[in-house]
């Protein structure tokens, strides 16, 4: 992977990304993918155990936005481990397709991640039955997301973010440290990054670089990221910002595995311990808690 990020303009690597993710890792038996609209111009799939397979609350869902150095990636490119996620949890998950970049840079991605959210709110779900969850790009913006809602005072049942970019100024030390071992981002395209999404937009906004906003009264978030990737320093700084917030943070570190572990079950053993280890954080999310009526 790491060799088509480094040679690859945007499409390309758009290109090889869904072809790898939807060819290689198919989403297990008996799943259930529907389409769905969110908003205007917002689409996306629902994923859900078929109806029989296991009892799932109608009130509660995981809203969850795919990586893919926000230039790359689907509903589709992940539905394969939302599809085991929801078989873990028995809830269903929706996955909108938001705007990439460069097409459509900075804050598009932004904007779509709150209207998704606000579709779900408008069909009736509490705000405190939403986990808010993403991988990589899409843990930018789910965190991102996250602190805007908490500035206004709404906050959902907790968020996951594996291996997300928090801070797109890059001044991790990671970055540079991790290198020469991390087998999948190279940290030469970071300046890619910034052209192709940000598109000279300052990368300390808070909507961009979610290390840089404020999380008050934060609800409970499980970070998830390998010792040996670039990103480490990302998750482990927004640990220490939740925490200070006074937070539930619960900082799930991994040694020398890839990138976003969990995309890879079932076929990286590890990757099926550490799908496990989300699924059990969002299950306990509601454990001292009734329902909402």
């Amino acid at each position: 992977m790491r060799p088509t990020v480094e040679r690859s303009d945007p499409f390309e690597i758009r290109a090889r990304f869904e072809r790898f993710t939807t060819h290689s890792l198919p989403p297990p038996p008996l799943t259930l993918v529907l389409p769905c609209r969110l908003a205007p111009g917002l689409d996306g799939l629902v994923v859900a155990n078929r109806p029989g397979t296991r009892p799932a609350p109608r009130d509660r869902v995981i809203l969850w936005f795919h990586g893919g150095a926000f230039v790359a990636g689907s509903s589709r490119s992940h539905k394969a481990m939302l599809a085991r996620l929801a078989r873990a949890t028995g809830l269903e998950a929706v996955l909108p397709d938001y705007r990439l970049a460069p097409e459509h840079p900075f804050p598009a991605a932004v904007e779509d991640a709150r209207a998704a959210f606000d579709s779900l709110v408008a069909r009736g779900l509490w705000p405190e039955n939403i986990v808010i969850g993403g991988d990589s790009a899409g843990g930018n913006l789910a965190l991102g997301l996250l602190a805007g809602l908490l500035a206004e005072r709404v906050r959902p049942a907790g968020a996951v973010a594996l291996s997300p970019a928090t801070d797109l100024t890059f001044s991790g030390v990671s970055i540079l440290s991790n290198e020469a071992v991390d087998t999948m981002l190279p940290a030469n395209r970071r300046g890619d990054i910034c052209r192709y999404y940000l598109a000279g937009a300052d990368p300390a906004d808070p909507r961009a670089s979610p290390l840089k906003a404020a999380f008050p009264n934060p609800p409970p978030v499980f970070l998830q990221v390998s010792t040996t990737e670039i990103l480490h320093d990302d998750s482990r700084r927004m640990a220490r910002k939740l925490a200070a917030a006074g937070g539930r943070v619960v900082l799930d570190e991994w040694v020398d595995v890839p990138h976003v572990l969990a995309l890879f079950a079932p076929y990286v053993p590890e990757a099926n311990a550490a799908l496990a280890r989300v699924a059990g954080f969002i299950g306990g999310l509601w454990e001292e808690r009734p329902p909402q009526a």
